[in-house]
């Protein structure tokens, strides 16, 4: 099972950058997709979700109206478009899935980091 992101980079403050996570090794069919990321010295946190069917997505407060989440289950693919970003978005970011819900995600991609510059 392998989770793979990439997208990430150096952005200024304000521009937008867009996240992908290829999901290889099994079938994620049924399972919820989304991302974490972890600030410099800081904890992991939720940024959003997203439901296999697509029907519900969740953010992080600090991220509404700024990212959207998607996804292309033909693709096995999750995306997290970025967009208005801000120096405390500066983070790595990681995909992550599961059977049930975020809470203690099961699956884990390697991080891809993300900075944002004032």
């Amino acid at each position: 099972v392998q989770l793979q992101a990439s997208g990430g980079g150096s952005v200024q403050a304000g521009g937008s950058l867009t996240l992908s996570c290829a999901a290889s090794g099994r079938t994620f069919r049924g399972y919820t997709l989304g991302w974490f990321r972890q600030p410099p010295g800081e904890e992991r946190e939720f940024v959003a979700g997203i439901t296999w069917t697509a029907l519900r997505s969740t953010y992080a407060d600090s991220v509404k109206g700024r990212f959207t989440i998607s996804k292309d289950n033909a693709k096995n693919t999750v995306y997290l478009q970025m967009n208005g970003l801000k120096p405390e978005d500066t983070a790595v970011y990681y995909c992550v899935a599961d059977p049930r819900t975020l809470s203690s995600p099961t699956y884990w991609g390697q991080g891809t980091l993300v900075t944002v510059s004032s």
